[in-house]
């Protein structure tokens, strides 16, 4: 853990999406709370919404950030303000028109009922 998956309105290029992905792992991999090999950064494009007054131009970013329990409330907080902020600041335009949603929320896990295989744990020991 952490995984961070990023609805969004499929009218958001792939690669800008891409962009905010590699940004946001860069945020979690700073803040030095999570392995890196439970670091998991994904976009869903949604083809199909309807939000708000269904204006063609309405446009969103949905993200849902999932941790396993452990950390302190002041880590998460710390984090959401951190992923939150880059992402204003990845969308700073969309933001400037009256078209354009940004959420994020924090979901913990509740660990008896999760279950993970990872392979990459192994692998990535060892490395900064």
């Amino acid at each position: 853990m952490p995984h961070l998956a990023i609805q969004h309105s499929n009218k958001i290029e792939t690669e800008r999406m891409q962009t905010l992905c590699n940004t946001m792992h860069d945020v979690l991999v700073s803040t030095k709370l999570f392995p890196l090999g439970g670091i998991r950064v994904r976009a869903i494009p949604c083809p199909a919404f309807s939000i708000a007054d269904r204006h063609p131009q309405n446009a969103f970013v949905d993200m849902v950030y999932r941790i396993g329990v452990g950390r302190s409330e002041t880590d998460k907080k710390n984090t959401g303000e951190l992923l939150m902020k880059a992402a204003e600041a990845h969308f700073a335009t969309e933001l400037g028109s009256p078209h354009f949603a940004l959420s994020l929320e924090i979901v913990e896990i509740d660990p008896v009922l999760s279950w993970k295989t990872n392979s990459m744990h192994n692998r990535l020991k060892g490395q900064s």
